[in-house]
């Protein structure tokens, strides 16, 4: 069993892609087969494997999600009570909560077994940036 910890810096809402870092650690420390968990330490952002080729594809899921839950400032979210921090703040955490914190990837022969336009990424939900801790276990 190998575990680590990855900082992302985010400068604010957006994927933000670290497949390389988790490939190069995986390839030095991964048995020949394991099971690699990653877990988002925070409740404001999500883990996701997305395509990593045209960042066409990040720039609507991130349109899609900020249309799915607006700001607490736009009208429809006037119900949100959880504002303290600002008002994206408890949009944040309702898109934490419908995206994944954690994923399970297999690695076999040393390397991680993802699709050819699979990425990982980190999907910030602040506006204001934030340094993000993702541990991760190969076992």
């Amino acid at each position: 069993m190998s575990t680590r910890e990855f900082r992302i810096g985010t400068t604010g809402q957006g994927l933000y892609e670290f497949t390389r870092d988790v490939a190069e650690w995986v390839e030095e420390d991964a048995p020949d087969e394991a099971v690699l968990t990653l877990f988002l330490r925070h409740t404001s952002a999500s883990l996701v494997i997305q395509e990593n080729v045209d960042p066409d594809v990040q720039t609507d899921l991130h349109g899609f999600f900020n249309r799915l839950v607006p700001p607490t400032t736009h009208p429809s979210q006037s119900w949100m009570v959880h504002t303290y921090e600002g008002p994206d703040d408890m949009p944040a955490h309702v898109k934490a909560a419908l995206l994944p914190v954690s994923l399970q990837i297999p690695v076999v022969a040393g390397r991680m077994v993802l699709g050819t336009w699979q990425g990982i990424y980190l999907f910030e939900h602040r506006d204001q940036p934030h340094s993000r801790h993702v541990f991760a276990m190969l076992r």
